[in-house]
């Protein structure tokens, strides 16, 4: 599928022939490899955060940030509903393989520009020039909108999960809304912790934290097989469920994706640290699909594991935690100390994913603001050469965090909402991003030679990952059960239309004149003896 070229891409030129180009801000030791120091200049921008991540520590990253099998034991409830075992088995095989493409084709752009600026980089760089420069504003802001709630989503589900335990060991304990809110801010005050003041350690954070989303599997796992009931083969793998009330099965197991889709979203994590990693044209890529291959495997495990030993599904339903998982984990066990054991094995994982999340968020509106994208973009933007990281741009996501976290005490369906664009708006930003590279495709127009090429595969891999994420993105916004009412209507879509006006209006008004597109800075020419004739 893919082609690596192993060839150094420097050839005309070494970076230290183009010094004085731009300047850069760090110790010569976290510059990176020469070819870091020339794609920072072919990017036209000046090294102003270090780059301690390797191509392994960024595999680590990337798949503690996206903790598969996690993500899919918490959402059991909405897999229950919406599909049921046999709806959890097929479509966890389509989202794989929908995915996998949708991962190629972000890898290879990484490989083409290794910016923390990510999608909205690339937009600018392979949309047409007339539409450039708007679009790729509307993708930074879909990343903003994307990250900064995907930070609370993770809040509140810990902050849930640990209310569940709660009610599990002291059933008279009652959980209040305000308790999960100040929870939320404390779990998220406890990740930027680790963001600035381990902010050295955070790639051996996150290792750490690796082995435990690693290790955890195969003890949940083996406790389930070994003192769960069985399912009935057949029925696991035939039966569907339809308690949203869908006019088909078919329809209710398309509903059922959205779970099974957030459980592999945001491997474009990795990216936006590509300038806090070495060799970052090669590593990107290399992490990126890597973290997919062994995500999506643990996943599969997880799914085999929970299709055979959940038992009886509407008991699990009906539990007083809120989370089957947590009643599954009892009903296995049937002990509280045991349950209460893998639920923590389970929930660790969330908090080094919050971690990331965090690192992510911040990195992707601090590029952003490089580019005058975000309201006081010289503040956003600030690098304190004591801290070398994007410390304001940290702040700034802690305080959305704090604000969005406050809307559940008022309104438990706002808060849902807001948290619900967190998928769309990724998923938008990719399906933007890959269809300006797919249309240059078609145009036969000149690509960036990279290191990871899908070569003569590009365009059918691109097409095909078009085709999965536009119809994904609209299922995201459906109800989990019919008939609608305030309360159950995902009103997530209303929000994602806002933010897309609210960012076309910002832009018409103030942006249009304050942006700097990504393509005005580029400096290809620098890339001297690169075939840069070539079209793939």
């Amino acid at each position: 599928m893919a082609e690596y070229n192993d060839a150094k891409v420097i050839t005309a030129q070494t970076a230290e022939d183009l010094d004085g180009v731009l300047e850069y801000h760090v110790e010569g030791k976290y510059e990176g490899t020469d070819q870091d120091k020339l794609d920072m200049k072919v990017l036209g921008r000046s090294q102003e955060t270090r780059r301690m991540f390797t191509w392994i520590t960024m595999l680590g990253f990337g798949s503690t940030l996206i903790v598969t099998w996690e993500a899919l034991l918490a959402s059991m409830g909405a897999i229950i509903t919406n599909g049921g075992t046999a709806g959890m088995f097929w479509g966890f095989l389509i989202v794989i393989a929908g995915y996998l493409m949708v991962y190629s084709s972000i890898a290879e752009m990484a490989s083409m520009a290794a910016t923390s600026g990510g999608q909205y980089h690339w937009v600018s760089e392979f949309a047409p020039p007339s539409t450039q420069k708007y679009l790729s504003y509307v993708t930074g802001w879909l990343g903003f909108t994307g990250w900064q709630s995907a930070i609370t989503a993770l809040g509140y589900l810990i902050a849930s999960v640990i209310q569940a335990l709660a009610i599990l060991n002291y059933p008279s304990y009652v959980a209040e809304r305000w308790h999960a809110s100040l929870i939320i801010i404390c779990v998220v005050m406890i990740c930027i912790v680790f963001n600035t003041f381990f902010a050295k350690r955070l790639p051996l954070v996150e290792s750490a934290l690796a082995l435990l989303h690693f290790g955890g599997l195969f003890v949940v796992i083996i406790v389930l097989w070994t003192l769960a009931p069985r399912n009935n083969a057949h029925d696991v793998f035939l039966e569907f469920r339809n308690d949203g009330g869908w006019s088909s099965d078919g329809l209710s197991m398309l509903v059922g994706l959205y779970p099974l889709t957030f459980s592999l979203l945001g491997f474009d994590s990795q990216v936006h640290m590509s300038e806090e990693t070495s060799d970052a044209s090669w590593a990107m890529p290399r992490s990126i699909m890597w973290a997919t291959y062994i995500n999506a495997s643990l996943g599969f495990l997880m799914v085999i594991t929970l299709i055979f030993t959940m038992g009886d599904l509407v008991e699990l339903s009906k539990t007083a935690t809120g989370f089957p998982f947590v009643q599954l984990f009892y009903n296995a066990t049937e002990s509280y100390a045991g349950a209460t054991v893998l639920t923590v094995i389970t929930m660790l994982p969330l908090w080094g994913s919050c971690i990331a999340c965090i690192a992510t968020a911040s990195r992707q509106i601090w590029a952003f603001a490089r580019d005058s994208g975000v309201p006081f973009s010289n503040v956003v933007r600030q690098i304190y050469p004591r801290w070398s990281i994007p410390l304001n741009a940290i702040i700034i996501s802690l305080f959305v965090c704090i604000g969005l976290s406050m809307i559940n005490i008022a309104s438990v369906t706002a808060l849902n909402a807001i948290l619900a664009i967190d998928l769309a708006a990724i998923l938008s930003s990719y399906t933007i991003s890959i269809g300006c590279v797919a249309l240059k495709r078609i145009r036969g127009e000149p690509l960036p030679v990279s290191k990871y090429s899908l070569g003569k595969w590009g365009l059918p891999i691109n097409i095909l990952a078009l085709c999965w994420l536009v119809p994904i993105f609209f299922f995201t916004m459906f109800p989990a059960t019919t008939p609608v009412d305030a309360a159950g209507m995902n009103w997530g879509c209303l929000l994602f239309g806002s933010m897309f006006l609210f960012s076309t209006c910002y832009y018409l008004l103030r942006g249009r004149n304050e942006y700097i597109s990504p393509r005005d800075r580029l400096h290809r020419e620098l890339e001297g003896g690169l075939d840069m004739s070539r079209s793939r």
